[in-house]
Protein backbone atom coordinates (compact mmCIF):
# COMPACT_ATOMS: atom_id res chain seq x y z
CA UNK A 1 0.00 0.00 0.00
CA UNK A 2 2.80 2.42 0.86
CA UNK A 3 4.49 1.77 -2.47
CA UNK A 4 1.34 2.61 -4.39
CA UNK A 5 0.78 5.77 -2.38
CA UNK A 6 4.38 6.83 -2.96
CA UNK A 7 4.06 6.13 -6.70
CA UNK A 8 0.83 8.15 -6.80
CA UNK A 9 2.53 11.07 -5.05
CA UNK A 10 5.57 10.81 -7.33
CA UNK A 11 3.33 10.88 -10.39
CA UNK A 12 1.55 14.05 -9.27
CA UNK A 13 4.80 15.73 -8.27
CA UNK A 14 6.31 14.95 -11.67
CA UNK A 15 3.11 15.99 -13.45
CA UNK A 16 2.79 19.34 -11.65
CA UNK A 17 6.43 20.28 -11.14
CA UNK A 18 7.92 18.48 -14.11
CA UNK A 19 11.43 19.44 -15.11
CA UNK A 20 11.53 22.92 -13.62
CA UNK A 21 10.19 23.80 -10.21
CA UNK A 22 10.60 27.50 -10.96
CA UNK A 23 7.92 27.35 -13.67
CA UNK A 24 5.57 25.54 -11.27
CA UNK A 25 6.11 28.28 -8.68
CA UNK A 26 5.48 30.96 -11.33
CA UNK A 27 2.19 29.28 -12.28
CA UNK A 28 1.08 29.15 -8.64
CA UNK A 29 1.95 32.85 -8.25
CA UNK A 30 0.07 33.70 -11.45
CA UNK A 31 -2.99 31.79 -10.21
CA UNK A 32 -2.81 33.63 -6.88
CA UNK A 33 -2.57 37.00 -8.66
CA UNK A 34 -5.53 36.00 -10.82
CA UNK A 35 -7.56 35.20 -7.70
CA UNK A 36 -6.66 38.53 -6.10
CA UNK A 37 -7.50 40.49 -9.25
CA UNK A 38 -10.76 38.57 -9.67
CA UNK A 39 -11.91 39.77 -6.25
CA UNK A 40 -11.52 43.38 -7.36
CA UNK A 41 -13.52 45.26 -9.96
CA UNK A 42 -10.81 44.70 -12.58
CA UNK A 43 -11.35 41.84 -15.08
CA UNK A 44 -8.89 39.01 -14.39
CA UNK A 45 -8.77 37.31 -17.81
CA UNK A 46 -5.51 39.04 -18.80
CA UNK A 47 -3.34 37.82 -15.89
CA UNK A 48 -2.60 34.31 -17.18
CA UNK A 49 -1.76 35.36 -20.77
CA UNK A 50 0.65 37.96 -19.38
CA UNK A 51 2.18 35.35 -17.06
CA UNK A 52 2.64 32.93 -19.95
CA UNK A 53 4.17 35.72 -22.03
CA UNK A 54 6.73 36.31 -19.29
CA UNK A 55 7.38 32.78 -17.97
CA UNK A 56 7.64 30.95 -21.30
CA UNK A 57 10.47 33.08 -22.80
CA UNK A 58 12.21 33.13 -19.41
CA UNK A 59 12.07 29.34 -19.20
CA UNK A 60 13.29 28.92 -22.78
CA UNK A 61 16.13 31.38 -22.21
CA UNK A 62 17.23 29.47 -19.11
CA UNK A 63 17.08 26.16 -20.99
CA UNK A 64 19.13 27.43 -23.93
CA UNK A 65 21.87 29.24 -21.97
CA UNK A 66 25.37 28.35 -23.14
CA UNK A 67 27.24 26.18 -20.69
CA UNK A 68 24.09 24.95 -19.02
CA UNK A 69 24.43 21.51 -17.59
CA UNK A 70 22.00 19.08 -19.21
CA UNK A 71 20.33 16.69 -16.87
CA UNK A 72 19.01 13.40 -18.11
CA UNK A 73 16.71 11.44 -15.88
CA UNK A 74 16.23 7.79 -16.43
CA UNK A 75 12.67 6.59 -16.28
Amino acid sequence: MTGRLRAFGAFWYDFVVGDDWRVAVAVVIALAVTAVVARSDVPAWWVMPVAVGIVLPWSLWRARRPGRRTERRSV
